[in-house]
């Protein structure tokens, strides 16, 4: 090794101790840094560990009671060196029992009994559930269950349960029944939380507003239904040739293997789509998953055609004529995200676009309305479609980080966006609706927990303001270094649970660059954007302009001349253009004098433009 090679190496290793400690790191975070489970450069630890569970649920749909009945067995392995005391179970669906907490409004008549377990056992032995803190017992979404015999380093547990759970008619948060035969179906059966290396066991409720956390598992699921009802769900269907009608079965395999849109069922194979027994049932297996759901209806329409490996579908009511080019959008956008941003390939084997109400994802679903308008049908598909990635593929949690999913939601498709919706600018909409909240006592940093947010506070902090961020590194660090920065993240971290600092810390080995400068003011800090033009001169050529970042958020800094109706662009500069700067900057161009400069753009956010006009005349 050559003295240079040495200095070069001796270097590497002083910056990056440099990048983590000038981010102040809460005490969790840094027990996790110490046991090396995390690494300084953003790559997991060398003693990085996570848990797992393994599910085989069997699940019948009585449609006319809105009603599941299930049973599954779930086989969790400890893979942390920690020895384990209890296991705390997910019981998503008690968001609606009666007198638990909810942050987000449901009707009266939405409270139900929740999740019914009529048997619960651990690893054979069946036990029962009570209100004894010493013994298993339900609080909130949680059922936590106290070890006898502890759960020790490489060992695993066997749960099972019997229970039944409600379809939402009313106040479907995320999923319901949509019409009597109509459902989506999700957050419905016991699910292990997640125990990881920075806070142990995930002891938060779901209490409607945030998101979730999972981990990662393996998932055998049979669900069976009616005659003539068709499943689809996070997963491929394994059976085809037990559930189709021959007719259908033809169209179906078609469409596995064709690049163009294949009507699967049209409106006239309605009431002839399955074999003619009275229960069909529907076997899905899926791989290294961090959730299940699934959707079910008699009388939708279902559009699908192949790329690559990739089953792309869209199932739909009949009169939701928004919807009819719903597949053609899911497509061009798995293509989109495939090869060119993020640039990586779609994980999964299939992806249906589903008819219900809203936005919301799930892996290998949405749930979306029908939109009557090709720029909200192009906008909802290709954002949700893009969650894949975030935070299913890279197992975020959403609970605490939602920016990490939502921000690259929102920044991820902009280009596909604009480009096959014409007209529409959605990096303009997500600037004006940053514009109406930044700088309020309502904008709060990301880094603060999601959990913690409700309202135009969480919108901010998830969406708007780490769209605006991503974007804008991507304008001064450029697409090439950009993409490769992201793509380094994704290989580290897909299926593992990255934490804010392992983002930030990946970006900067990989650039080589101390990206604190940006980092803090957009993610830890109280900044805002907005900028002004603090003073302007026209002498001898030149105009000489001082602009003040009032806000302190590093933004792009794009100064206009206007003569008249006409207007130049004379001077542009990404966000980096105020690294080291003390907030104001100071520029100096060769330009005749202007009747009026202009500074921003509509795709720029700022919480007041009254100060972005200066007259010179």
């Amino acid at each position: 090794m050559t003295q240079g090679s040495k200095m070069k190496k001796l270097a590497i290793f002083l910056f990056i101790p440099v990048i983590l400690l000038s981010q102040p790191l809460p005490v969790n975070f840094k027990g996790a840094y110490e046991k090396q489970t995390r690494s300084y450069d953003g790559k997991p630890g060398r003693n990085y560990w996570q848990n797992k569970s393994d599910y085989i649920i069997k699940a019948e749909v009585i449609p006319s009671e809105k009603r599941i009945n299930a049973e599954e067995t779930v086989t969790y392995y400890n893979n942390s060196p920690d020895t384990l005391d209890i296991i705390v179970v997910k019981l998503l669906g008690d968001l609606y029992r009666k007198g638990n907490a909810r942050d987000i409004e449901i009707s009266p008549d939405a409270v139900n009994e929740g999740m019914k377990i009529s048997t619960a056992k651990l690893n054979g032995s069946e036990f029962e559930i009570t209100r004894d803190n010493e013994k298993p017992h339900i609080t909130g979404t949680k059922l936590i269950i106290p070890l006898k015999e502890k759960l020790l380093p490489g060992e695993k547990a066997e749960l099972y349960f019997k229970w039944e759970v409600k379809i939402p008619g009313e106040s479907q948060i995320r999923m319901g029944a949509y019409d009597s035969t109509s459902f989506f179906v999700a957050y419905w059966f016991p699910q292990i939380a997640v125990y990881d290396d920075i806070d142990g066991w995930d002891m938060n409720d779901y209490t409607g507003h945030a998101e979730t956390y999972n981990d990662f598992g393996n998932y055998q699921v049979d669900i069976t239904v009616p005659q003539n009802f068709v499943v689809w769900a996070s997963g491929k269907l394994s059976n085809p040739e037990e559930v189709f009608e021959e007719k259908i079965l033809d169209k179906y395999i078609t469409a596995n293997s064709s690049d163009e849109i294949i009507h699967i069922i049209s409106e006239e194979d309605l009431g002839n789509v399955t074999k003619k027994r009275n229960k069909i049932t529907y076997k899905f297996r899926s791989e290294s998953i961090p959730d299940f759901a699934f959707a079910m209806s008699d009388h939708y329409l279902w559009d699908a055609s192949t790329w690559r490996d990739v089953l792309i579908s869209a199932a739909y009511n009949p009169e939701s004529k928004g919807f009819y080019n719903v597949a053609e959008v899911a497509r061009k956008s798995i293509v989109y995200f495939s090869e060119e941003m993020p640039g990586v390939k779609y994980p999964y084997p299939v992806m249906t676009v589903f008819n219900g109400r809203g936005g919301m994802e799930f892996p290998m679903m949405c749930n979306d309305s029908s939109v009557d308008n090709l720029r909200g049908t192009v906008h909802l598909t290709s954002h949700e479609i893009s969650h894949t990635y975030f935070p299913f593929y890279m197992g975020i949690n959403e609970r605490k980080y939602a920016w990490m999913d939502e921000g690259w939601a929102t920044m991820l498709p902009f280009d596909f966006q604009e480009l096959n919706a014409p007209g529409y600018d959605p990096r303009q909409r997500n600037a004006e609706g940053y514009s109406q909240y930044g700088g309020r006592d309502t904008d709060l940093p990301p880094i603060v927990p999601s959990s913690q947010l409700r309202g135009i506070s969480y919108r901010m902090a998830s969406y708007s303001r780490p769209g605006a961020a991503y974007d804008f590194m991507m304008k001064f660090m450029g697409k090439e270094k950009f993409k490769a920065c992201l793509h380094e993240y994704i290989k580290r971290w897909n299926g593992k649970h990255p934490t804010p600092y392992d983002f930030f810390n990946t970006f900067e080995d990989v650039s080589g660059e101390d990206l604190d400068w940006f980092f803090k003011p957009w993610f830890f800090e109280f900044k805002y954007p907005d900028l002004s033009i603090k003073k302007a001169e026209a002498k001898d050529g030149y105009l000489f302009v001082e602009i003040e970042n009032n806000g302190g958020l590093p933004l792009p800094v794009v100064l206009f001349v206007k003569n008249g109706e006409a207007k130049e662009k004379i001077f542009e500069a990404q966000a980096d253009i105020w690294k080291g700067k003390p907030g104001e900057l100071k520029l100096e161009i060769k330009c005749k004098k202007p009747e009026e400069l202009l500074l921003g753009t509509p795709q720029i956010p700022d919480v007041d433009d009254t100060d972005n006009k200066f007259s010179l005349k």
